[in-house]
């Protein structure tokens, strides 16, 4: 690396975000931090961080679906509020389009967001199995974590401040673009999440052509 000029980027320290109501009722942890699954659909991850900008806090939210590590939905907004993280599962569920067959796990911390009614709503018409890990424990929720780390190491920190939201907006899209389509991954073999799932449904079909 240092004959190529190149050079690892340091993380910061992590800043808890996550604000839990114990009152409110919440589904069982049904993935107990085993992050491998066979096939894409059916595990997905789901958490929020937040970036500062000259006008406030901005905070991101990501979706993604553990198979390949692909980020299948994400928004910013200036607001942490249930339709923020709302927003984000649309996504996925619209560029996926899961099915009870599927029985895709949904799985979150214990954040307000992530149990607020209007939410776990949409998860029941969506057909997902909702998944919670506990209180406190940021393994339970390791992998939405690393994700998150990574955007804030090679995206929000790579800049000493940033202006806007609309800012981060670009910068977020054009990293998860990237992410998706181009970042070598170790845990996936060293290629992109994209190109992971893509080898998965080739296989299925030389299987299907097999039969």
């Amino acid at each position: 690396m240092r004959a190529m000029g190149l050079a690892g980027i340091r993380r910061g320290k992590r800043t808890v975000t996550t604000i839990s109501n114990p009152k409110a009722p919440c589904p069982l942890d049904k993935v107990n931090r085993a992050f491998r699954v066979s096939r894409p659909n059916a595990l997905w991850v789901v958490d929020f961080t937040y970036v500062h900008t000259w006008a406030g806090f901005v905070y991101v939210a990501f979706v993604i679906d553990a198979y390949a590590r692909r980020i299948v939905g994400w928004k910013v907004s200036t607001s942490a509020t249930a339709g923020f993280v709302l927003d984000a599962l649309e996504q996925a569920i619209h560029a996926r389009r899961p099915g009870p067959e599927d029985g895709l796990i949904h799985h979150s911390d214990r954040g307000v967001q992530y149990l607020a009614m209007n939410y776990t709503q949409r998860l029941a018409e969506a057909d997902l199995v909702p998944s919670v890990g506990s209180v406190g424990d940021s393994y339970d929720n390791a992998l939405a974590e690393a994700i998150n780390g990574l955007y804030k190491a090679e995206v929000i920190w790579r800049q000493p401040s940033w202006p806007t939201v609309s800012a981060v907006e670009m910068a977020t899209l054009r990293w998860v673009d990237w992410f998706n389509n181009h970042r070598l991954f170790g845990p996936i073999g060293y290629i992109p999440p994209a190109e992971a799932e893509a080898n998965y449904y080739a296989a299925l079909e030389i299987i299907d052509m097999a039969a």
